[in-house]
């Protein structure tokens, strides 16, 4: 089993700054692929940002130029620095991760951490 715990979320003004990190642990043999999602009320969950193993990375058109997603390989980490915060950016925000057990490749998701833009 793989557990993926969120953390670095938090109530911002607009045009603040937030990082999230992503810790991932349990039974890993390599992470893939990772990304960052989020999902407001009412909506449906939508990438963030994305980021191969290799360090490729994919954002939605909503953050680009403001979010740069990140991951250090060794440390099963991943993590998401977010400036100029918007209020349309408030919403729970997870990782995800591909991971490969050595046997399979499966999805995980972390449980959330809430951002909140508002003055």
């Amino acid at each position: 089993q793989v557990q993926l715990v969120e953390s670095g979320g938090g109530l911002v003004q607009p045009g603040g700054s937030l990082r999230l990190s992503c810790a991932a642990s349990g039974m890993i043999f390599r992470i893939d692929d990772m990304g960052w999602y989020r999902q407001a009320p009412g909506k449906e969950r939508e990438l963030v940002a994305a980021i191969s193993t290799r360090g490729r990375t994919n954002y939605a058109d909503s953050v680009k130029g403001r979010f740069t997603i990140s991951r250090e390989n060794a440390k099963y980490m991943l993590y998401l620095q977010m400036n100029n915060l918007r209020p349309e950016d408030s919403a729970v925000y997870y990782c995800n991760a591909k991971v490969d057990s050595g046997r399979q490749i499966d999805d995980y998701w972390g449980q959330g951490t809430q951002v909140t833009v508002s003055s």
